[in-house]
């Protein structure tokens, strides 16, 4: 998620633009810049790197003007570079944007302006929205912007500032956040309230689809058809730290809430308009390709070798091809069988971990083909790989990563049904069913978050236990594996996941009367033998919390908790079941009194070995 910020008054907008974007520093960003408008033309100045660099840059010739726009990137189209920063503009200059979001039908509508004569300076998706509106402009800047709307698709937050109409900013939204402040003699825009809680606490919160006309004496509200719109002000009331996290307690829990959106965003281009497909043109791989590999190795740390053994199933079974999961720290010390036949899959959020990029160059070394699975466009994982597919999420402030993981998830769904369709392993109409499902995920997630005081009730009741279980089999396991992990992160209790068929062999053992057990049965195929591993720590008085699909009565009979997700495709509900796990997790953590965003001698990215 990047920054925005806008500013239309009487004083210097470089001096708020500077200040907004510093208060959404938190964010994560990879770039920075800011236009002003100086009575005659607009300055546009942007530099790569932190705002430190785009401040020293400036210091000494800031922009005058009071009429302007700035941007902190979080790259999704093209590299992090003074190029691709925003703000950007049409070919004269006379439009300048900022945005924050996907143009999904950017690259069409790119190649329809080159032909017609557009020169573009940027990777970006967002710079066709400048050169679509320098090509749709009449002179009226409000009417040329909705037409600019009406042809553009996507998930976006845009900034519209114009030379030939100095006294206003044009804003909009759609599936990302965009409040408007309201000042005396001046207003405000941002991506989100900490940009501008220091000038104002009298704010607009903008819906989907409406169209703000703002000037530094009023504002003008619209929907898509032109239709005024009323809006209530909303008086922030929070102090500039809970700001920063949206009014939520902690970045965690604001992360875990924003999943909907980040599984949206992952998914956005990557499926075919009649549904029929997944489209990945980061890759156009095909059969002969495919073909080529005798093994697929799969190296992650952490979450997101967890996030790998769910891949690993995805694969094995849609696409039929044979994969390995490795921890990345043990992969390269143990002589691993690699050579040209081999695909390797590495899979990182921040694109930095040290033990994972090492696994990769020695796999390059031995000959092996390599994609990476990444969050951060720009790292080094996504620089030293072959191939790279970006997960959405945005950046995630919590060390605890719980965003990244539901994405990684996506994406690896996406890879193995794409690689199914190459190599012909899926019908096409349960590759149809599949793609249907995968799009109601995101509101599915939503679902699932609705209602969390029955899982708050459960932390109250079993946080303060020092050792809690977790049982699953097939991708239930895969899952408990990561909501173990959660738990242990955050609340630190000593949590283990073990495959609920194993009990018998020695994990039963540590089954006493009222330990809790957090068993997940939500595998169609193994749920028989699940109920029965169930079975067998009730018999030892466990606590057991159980995780259903919505519409399993039976499960309620053998456990003394069920909570229960939406009702999906075994493949896909892994998606959903992980959420009540996190939500768990945090509220432990909350109950034990714990530092959720920053837990004990744990780091975001692990930069060495």
């Amino acid at each position: 998620m990047c920054g925005i910020v806008g500013y239309i008054g009487s004083g210097e907008a470089a001096e708020f633009l500077l200040e907004g974007l510093s208060k959404l520093e938190y964010r994560g960003y990879d770039s920075a810049g800011i236009a002003v408008y100086d009575g005659s033309d607009v300055r546009v100045e942007k530099s790569v790197g932190r705002l430190a660099a785009l401040r020293d840059k400036i210091r000494e010739d800031m922009p005058k003007g009071s009429l302007g726009i700035g941007h902190t990137r979080w790259a999704t189209h093209g590299r992090p570079s003074d190029s691709n920063a925003h703000p950007h503009t049409d070919c004269s200059g006379d439009f300048v944007i900022v945005h924050n979001g996907i143009i999904e039908n950017y690259l069409g509508l790119k190649e329809d302006l080159i032909e017609k004569g557009h020169a573009f300076k940027s990777e970006t998706d967002t710079e066709v929205v400048a050169h679509l509106l320098e090509e749709v402009y009449n002179g009226d800047f409000e009417a040329s912007v909705r037409e600019v709307l009406r042809r553009i698709e996507g998930s976006y937050s845009l900034v519209f500032m114009s030379k030939k109409h100095p006294d206003r900013l044009i804003c909009t939204k759609q599936d990302n956040p965009l409040v408007i402040g309201l000042g005396e003699g001046e207003n405000f825009v941002a991506s989100d309230i900490p940009a501008i809680i220091a000038r104002t606490r009298r704010t607009f919160i903008m819906n989907d689809g409406e169209v703000a006309v703002v000037r530094k004496d009023s504002i003008e509200i619209t929907n898509r058809r032109g239709e005024p719109v009323t809006k209530k002000v909303f008086e922030v009331n929070w102090n500039a730290e809970a700001a920063e996290k949206g009014g939520y307690e902690h970045f965690m829990l604001k992360e875990i809430h924003e999943q909907p959106k980040a599984v949206r965003d992952t998914m956005s281009q990557r499926i075919a308009k009649d549904g029929s497909a997944i489209v990945m043109d980061e890759l156009k791989w095909d059969a002969e390709f495919l073909n080529s590999f005798n093994k697929i190795y799969i190296v992650a740390c952490g979450t997101a070798y967890h996030a790998g053994l769910v891949g690993k199933f995805y694969i094995e079974k849609l696409a039929r091809i044979v994969v390995e999961v490795d921890v990345a720290s043990e992969f390269r010390y143990r002589d691993p069988v690699v050579d040209e036949n081999t695909l390797l899959i590495v899979v990182s959020q921040s694109g930095e971990t040290s033990d994972t990029l090492a696994a990769l160059k020695e796999s390059k070394r031995l000959g092996a083909k390599t994609l990476a699975i990444t969050n951060v466009v720009g790292s080094s994982i996504a620089r030293e790989a072959d191939q790279v597919l970006y997960t959405w999420a945005g950046p995630e402030i919590a060390v605890a990563s719980t965003k990244a993981y539901t994405t990684q998830l996506v994406l690896m769904f996406m890879l193995a049904l794409y690689m199914a369709e190459i190599k012909k392993t899926v019908k096409p109409e349960r590759c149809r069913e599949l793609i249907s499902l995968l799009k109601k995920l995101p509101s599915q997630v939503s679902e699932t978050l609705s209602d969390v005081e029955p899982i708050k009730t459960f932390a109250k009741h079993y946080g303060f236990n020092e050792d809690v279980f977790y049982i699953g089999r097939s991708l239930d396991y895969d899952v408990a594996l990561e909501g173990a992990l959660k738990l242990k992160e955050v609340s630190y209790i000593h949590a283990e996941a073990y495959a609920a068929g194993e009990l018998k062999h020695g994990t039963l053992a540590l089954i006493i009367e009222g330990v809790p057990v957090i068993a997940l049965a939500t595998q169609k195929s193994v749920y028989e033998k699940t109920l029965s591993n169930i079975k067998e720590v009730k018999a030892r008085d466990a606590v057991v919390i159980g995780i259903a699909a919505e519409g399993d009565e039976e499960l309620e009979k053998y456990v003394d908790h069920v909570m229960k997700v939406p009702e999906t495709d075994e493949l896909l509900i892994p998606l959903l079941t992980v959420v009540p796990l996190q939500l768990l997790a945090y509220y432990a953590a909350i109950t034990r009194g714990c530092d959720v965003d920053k837990p004990r001698n744990l780091a975001k990215s692990v930069t060495v070995e």
